[in-house]
């Protein structure tokens, strides 16, 4: 089992910026690939960036640029710093986490809570 927590998500103005945090605990032996995706109201859940055990790095277009995925291996968590944010990035937040156990040939993913960004304009 792992266990994700988020933290750092509230209001900002257009333009601003917030660092998300996303702490791990539990199995963190098996955690490969994590990473921070959104979803805004009426709309999927969409992936924003991920970064691998390796620290190669993936972002969405949309926030190419302007976001930037970190991870601490030794504090266990991973970062999405964001930057000149837009009212488009309001969306609920969620870290994830990727581990090497794999059930019906997918690696098993845990995901956070969730924490609301709302960007004003």
């Amino acid at each position: 089992q792992v266990q994700l927590v988020e933290s750092g998500g509230g209001l900002v103005q257009a333009g601003g910026s917030l660092r998300l945090s996303c702490a791990a605990s539990g199995s963190i032996f098996s955690i490969t690939t994590m990473g921070w995706y959104r979803q805004a109201p009426g709309k999927q859940r969409e992936l924003v960036a991920t970064i691998t055990s390796g620290t190669n790095t993936n972002y969405a277009d949309s926030v190419k640029g302007r976001f930037t995925i970190s991870r601490d291996n030794a504090k266990n968590t991973v970062y999405l710093q964001m930057n000149s944010l837009k009212p488009e990035d309001t969306a609920v937040y969620y870290c994830n986490a990727d581990t090497n156990v794999v059930l019906a040939f997918r690696p098993l993913r845990y995901w956070g809570q969730g924490t609301q960004v709302t960007v004003s304009s």
